[in-house]
């Protein structure tokens, strides 16, 4: 009885064990591909309030965050570039200089002709967006109805701004033969989103645009005097694009893609972005949303008066800063680091500093340390755009094992006033004994691999606070 209580068990366990691993997020995977150059996925987006954007310091976006997901599938580097301009998008995929565009584009016949699609990420209807009457919210909802465009046929004669080269354009062309009257289509600036048209509309600046229909709902929270419920199309496809002809690439996406489709994952993402209306009006309205406000934190000032003392871009400061405390000033670390800057008290003593927790006496403290890393590196680290990684590095895990992997380094051969596939390889090595035992160390064991991916993730930031904020 007991052994073949012990098979079932067996058994179970085994089927359980399948289906866990049935049921684990495909994105968790890791899958080499061939043809990305440098291990490294270039992305191509739009800068927005859904694509891409950088909020309280931290990137987001719909598109953004699953673009990492694929990265993370794909077990490569991401690097996303930022295009306003539909066409340039197209430009730069053609031209290589992106491995995909992840954007909000709707799969047309023209477009066809330029690239290949994924499968579609979601469908849309175009709509109509169009301003209520003066004193809508004193008018009873029949009244308002009145005079609104419910008929796609009431366009004839009228002007409608669409963004340039979008699917928009096309669309009101065909409307216009469908109804049989003229639409007066005008193709906006090549720097205007269809978020700008919206705000237009909204404005009085003009009196119609076409948008998706998921984009103008999202608006209408902001916007209350836009309506968007006059649908001028049937369904339509949304989805990536990815060069003509990059066959293997493309299977690739579509695998992950239909994966992270099914999973709960995506659904959150999706409701996060587009469906969530108050976390967007909530960001649109502060001062720490990029398209808009143009801060990274409230502390943007202190950031900025003592970066200063090291000559950073105040970007770059701030980068470190929410990679320590994500601007918290009451962090405290399992190790005893305190605040903003993450200070242990015995470094704060040694620059006059007697209160972690308070924001200004903190990043002040911060930055006289990093000065003193600085000064510290500048006779072997004479490029100054390089020592920024050595001074980052030291910052975390101090100068004394950033020294031993440089001594390594030079043992076999690197370039040890260089960090990218040098210094950076053997402070790594420094958690195996073979390495930490070496005669030219001094400092012993390190985890090193943290302080790698600390370095590259402040860097990585700073990247993307530079395409974003001024």
């Amino acid at each position: 009885m007991k052994k073949h209580s012990y098979i079932f068990a067996v058994v179970l366990l085994s089927l359980l064990f399948i289906l866990l691993q049935s049921c684990s997020p495909k994105d968790e995977e890791e899958v080499k591909i061939e043809n990305l150059r440098d291990n490294k996925l270039v992305a191509i987006t739009g800068y927005n309030a859904y694509s891409y954007f950088i909020y309280k310091g931290q990137p987001m976006g719909f598109e953004y965050e699953l673009v990492k997901k694929l990265a993370k599938y794909f077990n490569v580097d991401l690097e996303v570039k930022i295009v306003n301009n539909i066409e340039e998008m197209f430009e730069m995929l053609n031209s290589g200089k992106g491995d995909l565009i992840a954007f909000n584009l709707t799969i047309t016949k023209e477009r066809l002709e330029k690239v290949d699609f994924t499968k579609s990420i979601n469908t849309i209807k175009q709509v109509l967006v169009q301003r209520k009457p003066e004193n809508w919210e004193k008018m009873k909802l029949h009244e308002i109805e009145k005079q609104l465009i419910r008929d796609p046929a009431e366009l004839i004669g009228k002007t409608v701004f669409v963004r340039s080269n979008s699917a928009y354009v096309q669309r009101l062309i065909n409307l216009s033969d469908e109804i049989g009257g003229d639409i007066n289509v005008v193709k906006a600036e090549r720097e205007l989103t269809t978020e700008d048209l919206i705000a237009q509309v909204s404005s009085g600046e003009i009196d119609y645009t076409i948008s998706d229909d998921n984009i103008a709902h999202l608006n209408s929270v902001y916007y209350r005097n836009i309506d968007a419920e006059t649908d001028i199309s049937l369904s339509q496809r949304i989805a990536w694009a990815v060069e003509k002809d990059s066959d293997v690439f493309e299977s690739a996406v579509n695998k992950w893609l239909d994966s992270m489709k099914a999973t709960v994952d995506f659904a959150v993402i999706y409701k996060k972005y587009f469906t969530n209306r108050y976390a967007f009006k909530k960001r649109i309205t502060s001062e720490y949303f990029s398209n808009t406000g143009g801060g990274i934190s409230k502390y943007d000032d202190l950031i900025k008066k003592y970066s200063e003392l090291v000559g950073w871009d105040w970007r770059l400061s701030a980068s470190l800063v929410y990679q320590e405390s994500q601007f918290n000033p009451n962090t405290k670390s399992w190790a005893g680091a305190v605040g903003l800057m993450q200070l242990m008290p015995n470094t704060a003593k040694q620059f006059g500093i007697t209160n972690l927790k308070n924001p200004e006496q903190n990043i002040n403290g911060g930055f006289k340390y990093l000065t003193y890393l600085d000064n510290l590196w500048k006779e072997s680290i004479t490029d100054s755009t390089e020592r920024i990684k050595f001074v980052l590095a030291s910052y975390n895990v101090g100068p004394g094992h950033i020294t031993d992997a440089r001594n390594l380094t030079e043992k076999y051969e690197g370039d040890p006033d260089i960090w990218f596939d040098n210094v950076e390889v053997y402070l790594k090595l420094k958690s195996k004994p073979k390495y930490y035992n070496d005669e030219v160390v001094k400092r012993g064991y390190a985890r090193g691999k943290e302080t790698v991916k600390y370095v590259k993730e402040i860097l990585e930031r700073y990247e993307q606070y530079k395409q974003l904020i001024k």
